[in-house]
């Protein structure tokens, strides 16, 4: 059996053991990243819809670094919302504005959940890996 090409953002790698995840995977020219969350260090939400928002594109940015990408090389992109109706909107006003870059953009898939182990936010990425 191959060994997944695991990677670790820094200062974070006790959290995923602790949970027993990878944050990301390298296979194929492609890096697949774990939902990221509003998650503080030691696994903690961070309080507030807006900050849970920045504080995952943080977290999803860290491990992009580490597999030497940036968000521009995202290419499909799934976003978990807790109460859709009522935060969508506000979500993607923060994303577009601070987050999304320039056209052209990935594809993206938005999805409304009831629960997100304390969550309201999550996104989830497939990014091609350079060279």
């Amino acid at each position: 059996m191959m060994k997944r090409d695991v990677v670790f953002p820094a200062g974070r790698q006790a959290l995923y053991e602790q949970n027993r995840y990878s944050p990301a995977v390298r296979a194929n020219g492609l890096l697949f990243v774990s939902g990221q969350v509003g998650s503080r260090e030691d696994g903690t939400p961070e309080p507030g819809l807006d900050a849970q928002v920045r504080r995952a594109f943080d977290n999803l940015n860290a491990i992009l670094h580490a597999a030497g990408c940036t968000f521009d090389d995202a290419q499909d992109v799934t976003i978990f919302i807790v109460d859709p109706q009522a935060n969508f909107q506000r979500i993607w006003d923060i994303v577009q504005a601070e987050y999304w870059g320039q056209a052209p953009h990935p594809t993206v898939t938005a999805v409304g959940v009831t629960w997100l182990y304390g969550f309201q936010f999550e996104i989830k990425v497939v990014a091609k890996l350079p060279g």
